[in-house]
């Protein structure tokens, strides 16, 4: 089998309502799909969310690098998926958005020339439910508590807050939404690198009755070093995400017992190749694992959830940012339940496929 062309769309996705973080606003959804193409009459689909802030690409660099990558993928063989991963990287450095984007393809492709799904392919195998946390976005503390009321009486099993623009206020933030909501459903908190190292410490202390189970990245990445004494002062779990993109950055934050959980997405990562790296690393350390994402479809998603299958160690979802537009133009694939476990199909790959009509309207360009 081999690749005969690369598809990039630029897919905006209107968002049902801002998405607030310590990083910024955002109200729409700037996503790539990819599609690639084969001489066996194969398709594989692929899906990035680029973000300036944490993997420094946006929509109009994933179109020149991935023009670059996909004139030098030209006839090879999508199934060789380390192999492409290595010369991606021989290509140019970086740009882990569009690099993951074709990488899920490629995996598509490779799973359904085998007649089996995704997870199988990766040497999974459904032995447990998934179900997804809700975000509720930086705001007044009224309106943060009126989200996080929604997101309960939606269901859902945890809220996922985002906080990190002032300590003192987040403690306010936090203490407010536990009254609300009670203690019959888990909270976890994203600070998104917001607070200073003794913030951090303070404003995790502060919070510690409010029964929070994890923080994702309470400091800046690049002090990455210092989060073991974070951890060590904190009585809520640390868990690493914008300091952890690859398997190198994982096996530093073991080496240095920095951090109690890691995140793994795949737009940080490259893809899967490095994602099960990353994987390899936490289970030789017994470290659990959540996998997440930017403002993905349920492209992407599928994919996260085809890897959550590959280790018992991966015990925490975040898989919810496909419910945060506007329109969906995914076919199949992984489905919410309506007490939001998610689902994926049995069938070969993704099991999934992109409405012709959405893809119509969107730019795109071609390389064959």
């Amino acid at each position: 089998m081999k690749i005969t062309s690369i598809k990039f769309y630029h897919a905006q996705l209107k968002l049902r309502k801002p998405f607030i973080t310590s990083l910024g606003f955002r109200d729409h959804a700037n996503n790539i799909f990819v599609e690639i193409n084969t001489n066996v009459g194969l398709t594989g689909w692929g899906e990035c969310s680029p973000y300036p802030l944490i993997n420094g690409e946006t929509v109009d660099t994933c179109f020149v690098v991935g023009k670059m990558l996909a004139q030098r993928l030209i006839g090879e063989d999508p199934r060789e998926t380390a192999e492409l991963s290595a010369l991606m990287d021989k290509t140019i450095y970086a740009n882990t958005s569009i690099k993951s984007a074709i990488d899920i393809a490629c995996h598509d492709l490779a799973a359904k020339s085998c007649d089996e799904p995704l997870y199988l392919h990766l040497g999974g195998k459904i032995n447990k439910k998934i179900y997804t946390d809700y975000t509720v976005s930086i705001n007044t503390i009224e309106q943060m508590v009126e989200d996080a009321i929604e997101v309960k009486e939606r269901g859902f099993p945890v809220i996922k807050v985002k906080l990190g623009d002032g300590g003192p206020q987040d403690v306010k933030r936090i203490e407010a939404i536990r009254e609300a909501v009670g203690n019959d459903i888990g909270i976890r908190i994203d600070a998104n690198q917001g607070w200073k190292v003794k913030e951090a410490i303070a404003t995790l202390q502060a919070i510690n009755g409010a029964n929070i189970q994890y923080c994702e990245e309470p400091i800046n990445k690049h002090n990455y070093f210092k989060l073991k004494k974070v951890r060590k002062s904190s009585p809520i779990k640390i868990m690493a995400d914008e300091c952890l993109h690859d398997h190198y950055d994982a096996r530093k934050l073991v080496k240095g017992d920095h951090v109690d959980y890691f995140n793994i997405k795949l737009g940080k990562s490259s893809g899967l190749v490095k994602a099960q790296k990353i994987i390899q690393e936490a289970e030789a350390a017994n470290i659990a694992m959540q996998i997440g994402g930017f403002l993905e479809s349920r492209i992407l998603f599928t994919a996260n959830c085809h890897l959550a299958h590959t280790s018992d160690l991966v015990k925490h979802y975040d898989f919810d940012s496909a419910l945060f537009h506007e329109t969906d133009p995914v076919i199949g694939g992984m489905e919410y339940q309506h007490d939001w476990e998610i689902r994926i199909p049995e069938s070969p790959g993704l099991g999934l496929e992109v409405d012709r009509k959405f893809l119509d309207k969107c730019k795109s360009l071609e390389i064959n």
